[in-house]
């Protein structure tokens, strides 16, 4: 067998987006019979105090993911006054996105993603496109021409194991694409969305 790796994903440090997406799929289980509602309270408990991946992925290691179709594809359009796609969405294996005139800005940082794979096609135009993705998950980006805007690929090569690989083509057009990790005052915001979410876990 071979040795773990010391920077190995497992041994990175979790983020609050990662703790809420394992507090969303134990709550999901349990709502599905999966798991009964002392071994959510147990597993919930563990995901709060988790410090690391692998302190995280055997809470829902035998769970396994869930069932999950492509998907319609989704059509983001920036047009004049811009376009936004956040908070809790369903991600589909296909996706195009056009910068416009106003931009577009794509988060995922709250999506609970099961799909191997996303399909990310994109066009800068004029106001270019702006990529959120949580830790742990990868891009591939090779595909993308730089335009006159330029393309910025700032996340990192670890991926952890059962998230998505976004493989981006396209073109930045004038306006610009970028692709990132989230910020510290978005970190900040997951944070204060993942307390929500516990409070809510604790009354179901």
């Amino acid at each position: 067998m071979t040795a773990e790796r010391p920077n190995s994903v497992s041994r990175l440090r979790a983020s609050d987006a990662d703790r809420e997406a394992v507090v969303d799929q134990l709550r999901e289980a349990a709502a599905e019979g999966r798991i009964d509602l002392d071994e959510l309270d147990t597993r919930l408990g563990q995901a709060l105090v988790a410090k690391t991946y692998a302190e995280l992925t055997p809470l829902t290691a035998d769970l396994g993911p869930a069932p999950q179709d492509a998907g319609k594809p989704l059509v983001l359009k920036g047009g004049i006054h811009g376009a936004v796609r956040t908070g809790r969405w369903k991600v589909p294996a296909h996706i195009d996105v056009d910068g416009g005139m106003g931009g577009a800005r794509l988060d995922f940082t709250r999506t609970d993603c099961r799909l191997r794979e996303i399909e990310l096609e994109v066009n800068g135009q004029m106001g270019g496109v702006r990529i959120i993705i949580p830790a742990g998950w990868a891009a591939e980006t090779d595909e993308v021409d730089p335009g006159l805007g330029g393309f910025k690929d700032r996340t990192t090569d670890e991926r952890l194991p059962g998230t998505p690989l976004i493989r981006v083509t396209g073109t930045a057009g004038m306006g610009g694409v970028v692709i990132r990790h989230p910020n510290v005052w978005e970190r900040w915001k997951l944070r204060r969305a993942l307390r929500r979410a516990l409070r809510r876990s604790k009354s179901f």
